[in-house]
């Protein structure tokens, strides 16, 4: 049987449903979507898909720190916006954190999103283990 591992950190934001930030299972980590909530206050960040995405990318790096990964070893992100039209700003902050490692995307258009943000996302990727 399959170990797996919870992760659990307070520099992302703690989770608010009966989930885990991320689960860690043979080398990988498989990350929960993350929207803009400050992790010290459980806010939202205010502001435009730009900002929004900035945080919730902080988060994520938060979430792959915690698990022994990193924004180098994310192999697959899912983005979900609430427009499509706010794909090419989301893109653009997208970009700055993903430099060096360019992983496989989905982006897709939603209806609605948790406290009604403008994007959220998650991924997967390889961690040592």
């Amino acid at each position: 049987m399959t170990d797996l591992k919870t992760v659990q950190t307070p520099h992302a934001p703690a989770a608010i449903g009966p989930y885990s930030q991320a689960v860690v299972s043979d080398g990988w980590v498989f990350c929960s979507g993350q929207i803009a909530l400050n992790p010290a206050t459980m806010e939202l960040v205010g502001g435009d898909v730009a900002a929004q995405t900035e945080q919730v990318l902080r988060n994520l790096e938060a979430v792959l720190e915690a698990a022994g990964g990193s924004m180098s070893t994310v192999v697959k992100t899912t983005v979900f916006l609430s427009d499509m039209g706010h794909f090419a700003a989301m893109n653009e902050v997208y970009a700055r954190h993903f430099t060096e490692n360019r992983p496989a995307r989905a982006t897709v258009a939603v209806r609605t999103l948790p406290k009604n943000v403008d994007v959220e996302i998650e991924c997967i990727a390889r961690v040592a283990g």
